[in-house]
């Protein structure tokens, strides 16, 4: 129906929105978090910023709320399973999560970072703004400990994780 602006129609029409998938993972001190986030924003090369939305009640976007450092990996599609692991509700400890996957640990945030994704990002927060149902946090880029030479990217799209079909 035109006009129709309830919230469950305001969701699947923000699902027709294909996005990259991201992993975001904070040391916090005490553990290890990740969450999978498809709301990831590049927003300026000169400062390098980027900008991540959680949802707001989530124990990430706690531990983001008061952490400065963070890691961004941008996932690729061979890393469908990690990205829904780290989407799946109760999830244990991010050194759980990618115990059977590479990782290291960022220098400048101390996160986890998976290997094999396209590209990883090390970054502090310089913003947080509360936005409705979520926590925008606004990103200074830190470091960038790799760009993949090659790679598909994993992509969220409806709901699912569909392959690129070549154009």
């Amino acid at each position: 129906m035109p006009g129709d602006d309830s919230g469950e129609r305001l969701a699947e029409a923000l699902s027709a929105f294909a996005s990259g998938v991201t992993l975001v993972t904070v040391a916090d001190g005490r553990d290890d978090i990740g969450t999978t986030v498809s709301a990831f924003c590049p927003v300026s090369l000169e400062p390098p910023l980027v900008l991540v939305s959680l949802i707001a009640d989530s124990y990430p976007a706690e531990v983001l709320g008061r952490a400065g450092r963070f890691a961004v990996t941008i996932l690729g599609a061979a890393q469908r399973a990690l990205a829904g692991r780290f989407a799946a509700a109760g999830r244990p400890s991010a050194r759980l999560l990618l115990d059977d996957a590479p990782h290291f640990r960022g220098a400048q945030s101390g996160a986890l970072i998976p290997e094999g994704g396209l590209a990883a990002l090390e970054c502090e927060a310089s913003q947080r703004l509360p936005a409705g149902d979520h926590l925008v946090v606004m990103a200074a880029v830190l470091a960038v400990p790799y760009v993949a030479d090659a790679g598909e990217p994993l992509i969220r799209f409806a709901g699912r994780y569909p392959a690129l079909r070549p154009g």
